[in-house]
């Protein structure tokens, strides 16, 4: 599986939500000056994430967007199935159709079937909050002179 550049962008914003969810509702602008992207390819990866039902909007001079519920409900692998759709690491085995050793095809599916599980299941364990406290542990030894 590789995640595309639209899905990479997708979890940064979530994140940047998630660590700013405190600060209320958030504008796009700050969400993708903070995050060195443009606004209208946000507002592309935000239409997304709004057809999964993750945000609350309000319009008006203090609107924005906020996360719909808080960071530990969010997992890694829901926000990369809004964006990417399937998480299955290779696409279906056209070589059965051809007349490949079907018995062969079978073993060699097993092994992607075993790595789609390992890869879900990872995905589906780590939390938005969960990556964020891992980095706030790091940035808490971080000394400058």
């Amino acid at each position: 599986m590789k995640v595309s550049t639209k899905g990479q962008h997708a979890l940064r914003v979530m994140l940047d939500f998630a660590g700013h969810a405190q600060d209320g509702y958030i504008r796009l602008r700050d969400v993708a000056d903070r995050q060195g992207i443009s606004k209208t390819y946000l507002e592309q990866i935000m239409v997304l994430l709004n057809k999964g039902d993750l945000f609350i909007t309000a319009r008006g001079y203090q609107g924005g967007y906020r996360l719909k519920r808080p960071a530990q409900d969010y997992t890694v692998g829901d926000i990369l199935r809004i964006t990417e759709g399937d998480l299955s690491p290779v696409e279906p085995d056209e070589a059965t159709e051809a007349g490949a050793d079907r018995r062969v095809s079978l073993m060699a599916a097993d092994v992607w079937e075993g790595l789609e599980e390992v890869l879900v299941a990872y995905l589906d364990s780590m939390t938005l909050q969960d990556v964020l406290d891992a980095h706030k542990a790091e940035d808490a030894y971080e000394f400058f002179i």
